[in-house]
């Protein structure tokens, strides 16, 4: 696969802060790729250099292969930005503006009225054409967000934090939207802090933090890098100071902890150790319930890579 972006030893700077720290990059043609990092981390910064909404300090971008600048409008033409925060007319209809934000691509009004019905189809909206967007729920105005940052059919498509504050309805015909849109030939950048998304979407993630790439490959890669293997979670009652003490001392078992009746135990190097756990329970006589053995996921991953402390 050719590459759709390539960066390479991006700089930017605020005074004397590296917003962005020598960062080098590429997304290949018709992945999706999941730009992660904690608050402050230069995702941001990143998305508006790409787009040369910033000018930037060092480093190259190219994008379809020429390089990225304010007044690239045949490269700019190609790409479609969902940002986080909803930007639309409350004056127009919801099909009006869909057909505004196309129209600035799309002219001839033919191509352009198919190309609004299917973004219309896209995210569900059907039935709410004529509605203004004071009138939509929360779900609803987010994907009209969509529908308006997509209706040209871009080739490159960047979505901010897409489905952010809304029901678990709309998340779920967001995330099938956008598995849609890859499938129709489009690559997409995404950002998100919900880490159970990437695991859904993204084909390849990228982990930011101070403006530099900190970790990068797939789901699966990333997760061999977490030094907890393995958790095992058992349902059981009444568990004691004592008894956490004592399960903290079994075999290869790196953390303990106890909430609302649930046992958890991360283990590291390499297996759990399941077999001494039921044993120790049978000697003390505890009661137990179901017992799920669960693989690390990227939010364990995420964590361990960028630290558990508050960011602003």
């Amino acid at each position: 696969m050719k590459n759709v972006i390539e960066v390479k030893n991006l700089t930017k700077k605020y005074k004397e802060l590296k917003a962005v720290d020598n960062l080098s990059f590429e997304v290949k043609e018709g992945e999706i790729l999941g730009l992660l990092g904690p608050n402050g981390s230069g995702k941001s910064t990143t998305i508006n250099c790409l787009l040369s909404l910033l000018n930037f300090d060092g480093g190259d971008i190219k994008i379809f292969g020429k390089e990225m600048s304010p007044n690239a409008y045949d490269i700019k033409r190609k790409i479609g930005v969902v940002f986080q925060d909803v930007a639309v007319f409350e004056e127009l209809s919801v099909y009006d503006n869909i057909d505004y934000f196309c129209g600035l691509y799309v002219t001839d009004k033919k191509t352009r009225k198919k190309y609004v019905e299917d973004a219309i189809k896209l995210v569900g909206l059907e039935n709410f054409k004529k509605f203004y967007p004071k009138q939509l729920s929360g779900g609803l105005l987010r994907r009209l967000n969509i529908a308006c940052g997509i209706a040209h059919k871009p080739k490159l498509i960047i979505l901010d934090e897409p489905t952010v504050a809304v029901d678990p309805q709309s998340r779920n015909n967001i995330l099938d939207g956008i598995k849609k849109l890859r499938k129709d030939g489009a690559t997409i950048i995404y950002t998100t802090h919900y880490m159970e998304e990437v695991e859904i979407l993204c084909d390849r993630v990228i982990i930011l933090d101070k403006g530099s790439v900190i970790a990068s490959g797939t789901n699966d890669e990333l997760k061999k890098l977490s030094s907890t293997k393995e958790k095992i979670i058992v349902e059981v009652m009444d568990l004691d100071k004592n008894h956490i003490k004592e399960i903290n001392t079994l075999k290869n078992v790196a953390q303990v902890t106890y909430k609302d009746n649930n046992l958890t135990i991360a283990y590291d190097k390499g297996k759990n150790n399941i077999v001494d756990l039921i044993n120790y329970f049978k000697k003390e006589e505890i009661t137990y319930n179901n017992i799920f053995v669960a693989r690390p996921t990227l939010n364990d991953v995420f964590l361990e890579l960028t630290g558990k402390e508050l960011r602003d």
